[in-house]
């Protein structure tokens, strides 16, 4: 099992590279285009993407202060103790998934812009609650993403 420990340490070390951050929330746009298209195969190889996602990417040479302290925070998260409280609230990300999936597979469009601007506001809430003023940091990949997504879907 040492193996897993070196795997997650080498993913973990990519996962501060800000690209890592940035890609994420682009894949709400495949998500939802497989989901309007009843593709439950495009929809899982989507959310393998974005658990992927953050290994793509090579280490940063020197980390943002701020992001480390708030993925060490995030890390802390990952692996200590659960309670009922984290788990349910560890839960609302598969709960989002499908609540955004049910809503383009019935072609929703207006209740899934609002799943996903909610869930970027519930992601921002989180990372303030548990990280602070290091949840700084992922303001703008949220914030980006979450004008990405719209915007191609408004278009759309």
């Amino acid at each position: 099992m040492e193996w897993l420990g070196d795997f997650w340490a080498w993913a973990w070390a990519r996962h501060h590279n800000p690209l890592s951050w940035y890609i994420r929330p682009l894949f709400v746009l495949p998500f939802c285009y497989f989901a309007y298209k009843k593709s439950v195969t495009g929809m899982v190889l989507t959310v393998v993407g974005v658990l992927s996602s953050m290994f793509w990417f090579p280490a940063p040479s020197e980390a943002d202060p701020r992001a480390a302290e708030f993925l060490a925070m995030e890390q802390q998260y990952v692996t200590g103790g659960w309670s009922w409280t984290k788990t349910i609230m560890t839960l609302l990300v598969p709960v989002w998934f499908a609540l955004l999936a049910g809503a383009f597979w019935r072609k929703s469009w207006i209740v899934g812009i609002m799943v996903i601007n909610v869930g970027a506001a519930l992601k921002v809430v989180w990372s303030f609650y548990f990280g602070g003023d290091t949840a700084w940091s992922i303001i703008p990949p949220v914030v980006i993403g979450a004008i990405v997504c719209n915007g191609v879907l408004f278009y759309l």
